[in-house]
């Protein structure tokens, strides 16, 4: 079964030239994370640069992942639980144009083929394997996001957007941790422009950093969270993303001994599953809740 390649062709260069560097400071990286991790309009300025783009693929996520949430919210009360995860997940899917799912099912192809690994995952054709484990990502994130609907339905729209970003953040692990696996592959630009975790680490810790100052300014301003249960709890419970965001990328990467830019997608892919039916577990068994 023949199936088109967003990840087929590297991206563009920057049309003022690579500057590694990034002298003409980060914005232009964040312009390209834009362009490269999701179908949303271009910015008219700056012209995006895709050297260092994916240290900001957690900012993406956590649009794409506000997008899903306010999509729950308006379909909340409006239409049967089913429906209203079914149309969230093909949202999600739409955003980011389908890139992460192609690498989810070519990786799942290469696994099921043994030490035909690498043949198998540069196959323009989706296997049987391929197609299993992109059916079973979309029932994870069903079934997740039912669950929510139904212990915890105020803790979805922030479980959605907790789930898209550790997802976007889990590549940087396996970046870290293993070698890319051709000099010559798509995603090759990422390890060659790579300046260590840390460093690239840093737009996510911004994030992090802020929802923890939310919660220590809400605290000091006498906000309890008795008042409003569910919200603390969906905002503690999405933290448990952190699990998977390290685990997958570090068992994908000592399956194949490598990664590439498909397991790179695969690990977007089950990451973000996974955050969800976490945390809506999580949610279902902790003692305060608002479903």
């Amino acid at each position: 079964m023949p199936r088109s390649s967003p990840s087929a062709a590297p991206p563009p260069p920057h049309p003022l030239g690579p500057n590694p560097d990034g002298r003409d400071g980060w914005l232009p990286d964040l312009a390209g994370a834009w362009v490269f991790y999701s179908v949303l309009p271009a910015w008219p300025w700056p012209r995006p640069r895709f050297s260092r783009i994916a240290r900001f693929a957690s900012w993406i996520g956590l649009v794409l992942g506000g997008l899903q949430a306010m999509v729950w919210l308006l379909l909340a009360g409006r239409a049967p639980a089913f429906t209203q995860a079914a149309l969230v997940i093909v949202l999600g899917l739409a955003l980011s144009g389908g890139l992460h799912s192609d690498g989810a099912m070519d990786t799942a192809d290469g696994l099921a083929a043994g030490d035909r690994c690498l043949e198998a995952m540069a196959d323009s054709r989706v296997g049987a394997s391929g197609v299993q484990a992109f059916a079973q990502l979309l029932l994870v994130r069903l079934a997740a996001l039912v669950w929510l609907a139904a212990a915890a339905a105020a803790a979805a729209p922030a479980a959605l957007v907790w789930a898209a970003f550790w997802a976007r953040l889990s590549p940087l692990i396996a970046m870290d941790r293993f070698p890319y696996r051709s000099a010559r592959g798509t995603g090759a630009f990422h390890r060659h422009h790579w300046r260590g975790l840390a460093l690239e680490l840093r737009p996510s810790l911004l994030v992090l950093a802020g929802v923890v100052l939310l919660v220590a300014a809400a605290g000091a301003a006498g906000f309890s969270p008795g008042a409003a249960p569910q919200s603390w709890l969906s905002l503690l419970a999405g933290a448990v993303g952190v699990l998977p965001a390290v685990l997958v990328p570090l068992w994908l990467g000592r399956r194949l001994g490598s990664h590439s830019g498909d397991s790179y997608g695969a690990c977007v892919e089950w990451v973000e599953a996974l955050s969800l039916l976490l945390t809506a577990a999580l949610l279902a068994l902790l003692p305060l809740q608002a479903g």
